[in-house]
């Protein structure tokens, strides 16, 4: 088999590979195992694949397994370029008024993952990372997310506070999920929109510094005998809420 030409990433899973044909990122080969080749899922991936010209080539699965040792990769790989990240800018005009997710160094792929597709699922504008010191978007997130990320508008910025001051200066208001003494709860507090919804990393939370520019802090009230929630879970919580008050508004 041909190496794989340097700049690319295999991209594996069903879900994943399917919105990666209908997404924005550019393409070279899809591989398919022959034994999966027929099943019905996979057949609609090989018909995308050959509207959009691109190669399909059939493998045994022990070639395949070779390509892509110790992942669940469900009979089907795609040979993709690198995820195609937009400029913060571009993100800002795109996004229209809609929510804007920033991750404070979000470091664990599953918990980036899971926000990623809540994030598409409720139709966020854009999200922000830090370009250092977080996760990326890997083919291990692309999977975990079930490919919400090939349709979401991804920025890596140097500085997330100076990110958040422009979303600001733009209109926003950059509400803090994060507990502690000024925190309102998540369900009765005033948030004015636009939004920018921080959600801080998984041991530390959200930097002092992001805090400090934040115009509302809210947190989940927990009535149970754990103190806090993940922040995949929490974060997804809080970002459909935010849906559930523009639905609320949209019916008035």
């Amino acid at each position: 088999m041909r190496e794989r030409p340097r700049g690319t990433e295999l991209l594996y899973g069903r879900n994943a590979v399917m919105e990666a044909l209908r997404g924005r990122r550019s393409l070279r080969r899809l591989f398919v195992a022959e034994s999966s080749a027929r099943q019905p899922r996979v057949a609609a991936m090989i018909q995308a694949a050959e509207q959009r010209r691109i190669p399909v080539r059939l493998l045994s699965q022990r070639d395949l397994a070779e390509m892509l040792p110790d992942v669940n990769h469900q009979g089907v790989a795609l040979e993709a370029g690198p995820y195609p990240y937009v400029e913060f800018e571009d993100l800002l005009r795109q996004a229209e008024g809609r929510p804007i997710l920033a991750l404070d160094h979000i470091q664990d792929p599953q918990n980036l993952a899971t926000l990623m597709r809540t994030a598409e699922a409720v139709g966020v504008g854009g999200l922000l990372l830090p370009d250092r010191r977080a996760a990326g978007v890997t083919p291990a997130v692309v999977n975990a997310s079930a490919g919400a990320v090939e349709h979401l508008c991804v920025a890596l910025v140097a500085n997330l506070g100076r990110a958040l001051e422009e979303c600001q200066e733009a209109g926003y208001w950059v509400v803090a999920l994060e507990a502690g003494p000024e925190a309102h709860t998540l369900f009765t507090a005033d948030l004015p929109e636009p939004t920018v919804l921080v959600v801080g990393s998984e041991g530390k939370g959200i930097a002092p510094t992001l805090l400090r520019r934040a115009d509302v802090q809210v947190a989940l009230p927990m009535q149970g005998r754990v103190e806090s929630l993940n922040a995949a879970v929490a974060g997804s919580i809080a970002l459909y809420e935010l849906l559930r008050r523009r639905l609320a508004a949209d019916s008035d």
